[in-house]
């Protein structure tokens, strides 16, 4: 089987290409952008590493030819920060990678996509929200990449209608482990918690707003057994599924758990001028269970242990 990883040097990308060649039926072709690959898996005999631009249509063209599996992690990404002040970062190159990337799938007769959508067009609640939830009241803050999302998941379904390929559309809450980004300026919430609290100096930690606001957290192998149920055991053309751990966890009490768990003695302050985005959100993950028999398997905890562990392993930190 031929598969096709785009974003293969992202956080979520690089685990999928550690996951995909613990199968030797695979044929990876992973692509890069401008991370470049990693050390240890240039010369992987699995993989193909290509460097391409997903928004210009002859190489998408180029790339999609034979494969037999898409699994789309590519994307612009970025924090809260640029979230909230730069929203347009997450629409255009968005937009046009997965347009392209679907009618390339459609023409070249592509056996499965995965796409990886996410839950900011839900709006904010206290229980854990369904997939049917989406009300098309996206929060203002997140409207542009949240109509991107939408416009990308309908497009998904649009294709399932005229072809033989399968679609599945994954909404997954805040996803952590290793390769994820540990940059204060680019990384979500649980990344920038690590990185702060391994590298406190003055024994403090500043946390952004309040810190009352709660996301759904859930580990990187989790979201992978997830991907490899979706391709083992999906029937129908067409599935859009929640993946999360269906709990809400506090920034405040996330910073606090990881502070414990570091074992590091520092002190926990709030910085109310930074930029916060006040939504509380889990989801529910019925769906993903009843259909293709899924569950996490990952605490909080041992997420947490296994992250900070992965970190002191690859990054120097601060006494």
């Amino acid at each position: 089987m031929k598969v096709l990883v785009c974003g293969a040097t992202g956080f979520i990308g690089h685990n999928i290409v550690n996951h995909c060649i613990s199968n030797e039926e695979y044929k990876i072709k992973a692509i890069y952008h401008k991370t470049t690959p990693p050390q240890y898996l240039k010369n992987h005999p699995q993989i193909e590493w290509i460097k391409a631009d997903l928004t210009k249509a002859h190489e998408v063209d180029l790339l999609v030819k034979g494969i037999d599996i898409i699994i789309q992690a590519a994307a612009t990404t970025s924090g809260a920060n640029e979230i909230v002040n730069k929203p347009y970062f997450h629409v255009t190159d968005n937009a046009l990678m997965n347009s392209l990337l679907l009618r390339s799938a459609f023409e070249h007769k592509v056996k499965h996509f995965i796409f990886f959508s996410c839950t900011v067009m839900y709006p904010s609640q206290s229980k854990p929200v369904l997939e049917e939830d989406f009300n098309c009241n996206i929060t203002p803050k997140y409207f542009g990449v949240g109509w991107t999302k939408v416009y990308i998941e309908k497009m998904c379904e649009f294709y399932s209608q005229i072809s033989d390929t399968k679609f599945t559309v994954i909404r997954h809450s805040n996803i952590y482990g290793p390769w994820d980004k540990f940059d204060l300026e680019k990384s979500h919430v649980f990344g920038a918690t690590v990185t702060k609290v391994m590298t406190a100096q003055n024994k403090k930690i500043t946390v952004w707003g309040e810190g009352t606001e709660k996301r759904d957290l859930l580990y990187i192998d989790d979201l992978l057994h997830f991907i490899s149920l979706a391709l083992k055991n999906q029937k129908e053309k067409f599935e859009l599924v929640n993946v999360g751990s269906g709990k809400a966890v506090s920034v405040k009490d996330l910073v606090q758990k990881m502070i414990v768990q570091s074992g590091r003695k520092v002190e926990l302050v709030f910085d109310r001028s930074k930029p916060t985005l006040p939504f509380n959100l889990s989801v529910n993950r019925d769906k993903a269970q009843e259909i293709f028999g899924w569950k996490p398997q990952v605490s909080l905890e041992e997420g947490i242990d296994k992250t900070l562990k992965w970190y002191c392993e690859n990054y120097e930190t601060h006494p």
